[in-house]
């Protein structure tokens, strides 16, 4: 995404939801998001997954409209270079509106303040809307992972690896 069309995305989702407002995730706002977590993954990260990244600094942050009402998240971990997407999420009722890509343009901000030179990401192999938006983002398959993520009855799934240069 250009800057020009991520003004475009964000003057767009202003005009719907007021004021965005992305800022550091705090302590007291995980179980907030927890619930989004919930409520969007087959298998959601816990509480203690997000307070485990937030001790260890990892970069997480919320997006808040004009009310305060919890939008969505992301968490990026630094790696020598390279960012690592661990999580991005979009509450349901706001789904494909445009918000996903908007968390995506301001985690690859966060990246690059950090000095980091491409950003990764894993996708599960059966969510083909994520690997799309992902793709049209900019987004290009480096990789699979077999057995990556857990599934129903027990079962793994896949991950295709993904890389963007920042």
């Amino acid at each position: 995404m250009t800057p020009a069309e991520a003004a475009a995305l964000e003057a767009g989702l202003q005009a719907r939801f007021g004021v965005l407002e992305l800022a550091p995730m705090t302590v007291d706002e995980v179980d907030a998001v927890v619930a989004i977590e919930n409520a969007v993954y087959s298998h959601p990260w816990t509480r203690g997954n997000f307070l485990d990244s937030l001790y260890s600094g990892y970069q997480a942050y919320t997006l808040r409209d004009g009310q305060g009402s919890l939008l969505g998240y992301f968490l990026v971990m630094q790696a020598v270079d390279e960012a690592h997407l661990l999580n991005i999420s979009v509450a349901q009722a706001h789904q494909h509106q445009g918000l996903g890509r908007l968390l995506l343009w301001r985690a690859g901000i966060v990246a690059r303040q950090l000095g980091m030179q491409r950003m990764l990401l894993e996708v599960r192999e059966s969510n083909g809307h994520a690997f799309k938006v992902y793709q049209r983002y900019g987004f290009t398959e480096i990789g699979r992972r077999k057995n990556y993520y857990p599934a129903v009855n027990n079962a793994r799934e896949g991950a295709i690896v993904m890389s963007l240069p920042l």
